[in-house]
């Protein structure tokens, strides 16, 4: 009895320090800014650790995760065009054997809104995935909420 008691105890050790271990070396952050009485631009940056990038949206089918964002239907606003991003940096991955755009250190995407009132709260998903030049992680997807005053 004793035993299996001292065995439950380490397997929760050792599962609980598994948990400790997920590593996130990105942080989102979002703000928003009226460009006219009903217009609104909404900015979703993306900061890396060192060593670390982001895939672009425009990443071709076979290789890594493209980052793709994903906007909620709401009364208070509609999306306008598509979501914007600086130009990427291009090369070959040997992960994936092929060029991709991706991202370093820092990168903010812009996404332009129609307001059909004076305030709205955007809402919406980014899904993603990062690499470095030893490992990627698995595609990840982060929930935002944007205000617009």
């Amino acid at each position: 009895m004793k035993k299996n008691i001292i065995l439950l105890l380490l397997c929760s050790f050792f599962t609980i320090k598994g948990f400790g271990q997920i590593y996130h070396p990105i942080k989102w952050s979002y703000a928003a800014k009226k460009t006219g009485k009903n217009e609104a631009v909404v900015y979703v940056k993306a900061t890396l650790e060192k060593g670390w990038h982001l895939y672009s949206q425009y990443v071709e089918k076979g290789g890594p995760q493209p980052t793709k964002f994903t906007f909620e239907k709401s009364d208070g606003y509609t999306v306008v065009g598509y979501t914007k991003e600086p130009q990427a940096i291009v090369r070959l991955e040997p992960t994936f054997m092929m060029e991709v755009g991706f991202f370093e250190n820092s990168v903010i995407f812009q996404q332009k809104v129609k307001l059909k009132g004076k305030t709205a709260t955007v809402k919406g998903k980014v899904k993603f995935m990062v690499c470095n030049d030893k490992m990627c992680l698995p595609p990840d997807e982060v929930d935002f909420t944007i205000n617009i005053n």
